[in-house]
């Protein structure tokens, strides 16, 4: 069936950035990937304004072809947008794995690789173009090892995972004459996708919600940090990467600096997981203690049980109970995170 450029764009301005019209053309790599993104973060949605007409040329090419049957095409061009796109997309993979599966046994080794290669592969795969799925993996596994550890991994992988898919672009090869799928397996294969990307995210959203804020917050705290040279560019970034904060007291009828507001996130980042009430009662402190009020009972408690000076058998077990509570509590009450 000839596609419409009308009713793509009414898709489009509908739904475009949970990729209704990309279904709509038989573009299903790109239908998830702006089902996971949002489109393309906003930017690729709007982006795609100028560039509908394109796409519905190319989907009743596509359709001609595979009437005619197949025939031979010359490697697709690099093109630095979806380079770039490669290594934004690995780069949210990777971040999200880190913050939903990072409790996993190897994550740096093999986990977090893996869901890089997965982002960067999947953009690859937008169009009439794809990459050989192995060499990028290959390249991210091999990569991984290097940055252990480090929180700015992604960023590494995700860009050697992206030169190994441009390396190994090619056409993607045509559904025989009158392959056309129908919808239901391929909203079915999109749905499977969905749901293992969504479902981490969604139990670490509602079982680890401070540790997911907190999480965040360090991510953030590290790359304002990078740019301590340059003030008036970390104020911008700082205000750029709260947006979203911002943008919900606006939708919601608060003001940002608002009392009820600074409650709410108050609360959201007080809330004690059996962990830290497990930390305070070895500290012996109550729920709401100060960064200062854990770091002197801390300190008192070491003094009273390190094992140099404290001949109990029972002080060595207690003083590294002491000392894995106080890593818990300042984990959670680090001062000044965006100062």
């Amino acid at each position: 069936m000839v596609k419409s450029v009308l009713v793509t764009y009414i898709l489009w301005a509908a739904a475009g950035p949970l990729g209704l019209h990309h279904l709509y053309l038989g573009r299903d790599s790109h239908a998830l990937l702006w089902m996971l993104t949002l489109g393309g973060f906003g930017f690729g949605w709007i982006r795609e304004a100028v560039r509908i007409p394109a796409y519905v040329h190319q989907a009743n090419r596509d359709a001609e072809n595979e009437r005619k049957g197949p025939s031979a095409a010359d490697p697709p061009a690099l093109g630095p947008v979806r380079f770039a796109g490669q290594v934004c997309v690995g780069i949210y993979f990777g971040g999200v794995a880190m913050v939903a599966l990072n409790s996993l046994n190897y994550f740096y080794l093999i986990v977090l690789p893996l869901s890089v290669g997965a982002g960067v592969h999947l953009v690859s795969s937008v169009g009439p173009q794809t990459s050989n799925l192995r060499r990028t993996l290959t390249a991210c596994l091999i990569t991984s090892p290097i940055f252990y550890g480090s929180t700015f991994s992604p960023l590494p992988i995700s860009v050697a995972a992206s030169v190994a898919a441009a390396q190994h672009r090619r056409v993607k090869p045509p559904r025989a004459p009158g392959g056309t799928e129908k919808l239901t397996p391929r909203l079915y294969r999109l749905g499977l996708a969905w749901l293992a990307f969504s479902a981490p995210v969604g139990y670490c959203i509602f079982h680890n919600t401070t540790a997911t804020l907190y999480y965040l917050s360090d991510c953030i705290a590290a790359l304002l940090d990078v740019f301590w040279f340059l003030p008036w560019l970390r104020s911008v970034l700082e205000y750029l990467l709260l947006m979203p904060y911002r943008l919900l007291c606006v939708l919601t009828g608060g003001g940002y600096y608002e009392e009820a507001w600074g409650k709410v996130l108050e609360i959201l980042l007080k809330e004690y997981t059996q962990r830290e009430k497990e930390a305070l009662q070895v500290l012996s402190l109550e729920k709401g203690a100060s960064f200062e009020e854990i770091t002197r009972n801390y300190r008192e408690m070491v003094k009273e049980w390190h094992p140099d000076h404290n001949r109990n058998k029972d002080a060595e077990e207690t003083f590294m109970k002491i000392h894995q509570a106080y890593e818990v509590l300042q984990r959670w009450h680090r001062p000044n995170r965006f100062k």
